[in-house]
């Protein structure tokens, strides 16, 4: 959702964006660039060659101490203690309840572990993991301290390698390096949320703008391009990935929302176990699909989803899905109306469209280098 607070960050690389003609907006407490020449051609250009996005609005916590591994552990849903140095683990952490705090990443960076969480949750997680923090763990606040961009698209690597060389190469989907230390520390992960193959590389501020121009300047045979948060929105959906406030909050689940295969049940504990263990005994009652829609009509947060009349579901994000030619939606229906191929209805504009329950991803010819994941249901 956008944010209509009246004293707005601004990302290290705001000289560059308003140089670049990005048409700029309210994003989770940041002034942050929606689109440059536009959303189609910026999202076509993640699809077929490489794009940039500003993503330091993300908040980075690092936790530290003998502790830390343990803590994190029982933090999220995942298996993050036993992970090797070097890997970066995708998962929700959880109220007592089961319902959804945040979903981030974790990375294994060495004793310590590295949270990055989503911007708007910044504060929320940042007071959560205090809160519940043992002793031995030092809770370590380096939002201001980060600045990260994202270089997403199936020719990412060749540009990185240019600067990092083959250690890029080398990287396998959700691995990553870090060097440095101080003002040169920097972290370069195979990572990413587009469906394309792609990397995400964190420095220090002092370092962003010097980091911005080396990537552009090695991406400029394969006509980089500058990204805005409109066509990371549409990149993301197409793949059938949450988007926190939208398709995933602390009223849902990890199991409600497709995002069983990152929960541990063999893990002796977590924050939110025993409530999903009871779920997945007993099933849920909504799971979280992908449609696609007849038509042009482009479907939106809380349009109602129908089966011959009677309402089955709620979307919870839509747009057009440029690479597929047809608008898409993720909706919640009830645990009759899940099954693919199955025809429902969205209320759009005030007429019922047609539409079909599909698989997540919804868009399955990206680029993106992973180890077949298990499918989210």
């Amino acid at each position: 959702m956008l944010d209509t607070t009246s004293t707005l960050k601004r990302t290290p690389f705001y000289a560059r964006h308003l140089a670049l003609g990005a048409k700029m907006v309210p994003f989770a407490g940041f002034e942050m660039p929606i689109q440059y020449e536009g959303i189609v051609a910026e999202h076509r250009a993640v699809r077929g060659g490489v794009g940039v996005f500003d993503v330091s609005h993300m908040g980075e916590i690092r936790l530290r101490g003998p502790g830390a591994k343990a803590y994190a552990n029982r933090l999220v849903t995942n298996e993050v203690a036993t992970v090797p140095e070097g890997k970066a683990v995708y998962t929700p952490m959880c109220l007592e309840s089961g319902g959804i705090v945040d979903d981030l990443l974790v990375y294994a960076s060495g004793r310590d572990r590295l949270l990055v969480v989503n911007a708007a949750n910044f504060e929320k997680d940042l007071a959560w993991i205090r809160a519940h923090a043992p002793s031995d763990v030092t809770v370590q606040d380096e939002n201001e301290d980060t600045a990260q961009l994202a270089v997403q698209g199936p020719g990412a690597e060749a540009v990185l390698a240019r600067l990092y060389g083959d250690r890029v190469k080398s990287l396998e989907f959700y691995t990553f390096f870090e060097e440095g230390s101080g003002r040169d520390w920097r972290l370069v992960s195979r990572t990413g949320y587009t469906g394309e193959d792609g990397f995400e590389v964190y420095v220090r501020p002092s370092r962003a703008l010097e980091t911005w121009d080396r990537i552009f300047e090695a991406g400029a045979p394969a006509l980089i391009r500058p990204i805005g948060l409109g066509a990371r929105d549409t990149l993301r959906l197409e793949m059938g990935y949450c988007l926190y406030g939208n398709d995933i909050d602390e009223t849902t689940n990890p199991l409600e929302a497709g995002l069983a295969w990152t929960v541990r049940f063999d893990k002796e504990d977590f924050i939110g176990k025993q409530p999903l263990v009871a779920a997945q005994r007993d099933g849920v009652g909504r799971k979280l699909v992908g449609l696609v829609l007849d038509g042009e009509r482009i479907p939106r947060h809380g349009f109602e989803v129908s089966a011959q009349g009677r309402a089955v579901g709620t979307v919870t994000s839509g747009s057009m899905g440029i690479s597929i030619g047809k608008p898409v939606a993720m909706a919640y229906t009830d645990k009759d109306h899940t099954r693919r191929g199955l025809k429902l209805e969205v209320r759009t504009r005030g007429q019922e469209t047609p539409a079909t329950v599909t698989g997540r991803p919804m868009y399955t010819m990206g680029s993106v280098r992973a180890p077949k994941p298990r499918r989210a249901e």
